[in-house]
């Protein structure tokens, strides 16, 4: 029988693609509608900003506590539904791509943007590269543009979201031989192993908040957050 004819590289790459795609809106649904024993970022948002009694101490409290939830390593790791996103990614980075999602969703909701609208999704995205990811595909012209500017365009870009997609499965594939390098570094010092991998997590999931609540600038006048009139 003879062997079916190669694959178009633009067929290859257009799966390749649908699949990051389709990986980061389950992984956009956990996070911002929750699943197992993580509530989503409205729940996260609303809880926070009773406690805080304003939405920009809340954002604090948001911040500090997500950067608590990446650090624990065992946590992250098992929330409930996350297999579904694990496609070509460890669960432990699908797991924090998560985390800091819903971080970033949360942060949104607080400042008055619809998280369930697609732009802003293929927004929230986006700030899960940082700062200095997306300036960077910007100075090389492969983005045209900033999160805040996705989150706020007149219309919905399908070409767009999928280059997003694209490019941040890239950066989360990418972040797997970093941090492998980082921790059998550190196994070699006693004490230091263990921990090194939870404290990146949090310093970067403390890095994506401060560039979405730089990003997601505020949409309401009240500060008193979703829902005031």
């Amino acid at each position: 029988m003879p062997d079916p004819p190669p694959e178009e590289p633009r067929t290859i790459v257009a799966r390749a693609t649908g699949s990051a795609g389709n990986a980061l809106r389950s992984l956009l649904e956990i996070a911002i509608n929750g699943s197992g024993v993580l509530p989503g970022a409205k729940s996260a948002a609303a809880k926070h900003l009773v406690k805080a009694g304003s939405a920009e101490d809340a954002l604090e409290s948001l911040v500090v506590s997500h950067a608590g939830l990446a650090v624990a390593q065992g946590f992250v790791t098992n929330i409930g539904g996350i297999a579904t996103i694990a496609v070509g990614l460890p669960v432990n980075i699908a797991g924090l791509a998560v985390i800091q999602t819903r971080l970033v969703a949360s942060i949104a909701h607080l400042r008055g943007y619809d998280v369930d609208s697609r732009r802003v999704r293929t927004a929230l995205i986006l700030t899960l590269l940082g700062a200095d990811g997306v300036n960077r595909l910007m100075r090389l012209g492969t983005l045209p543009t900033t999160p805040l500017a996705i989150a706020t365009a007149p219309v919905f870009d399908p070409s767009l979201d999928r280059l997003v997609s694209e490019k941040v499965f890239a950066a989360l594939a990418g972040r797997i031989g970093g941090r492998n390098a980082a921790v059998l570094f550190a196994r070699r010092i006693p004490l230091l192993g263990g921990g090194v991998s939870g404290a990146m997590d949090g310093v970067s999931t403390i890095e994506i908040g401060a560039y979405a609540r730089e990003q997601f600038v505020r949409r309401r006048l009240s500060e008193d957050g979703p829902g005031a009139s």
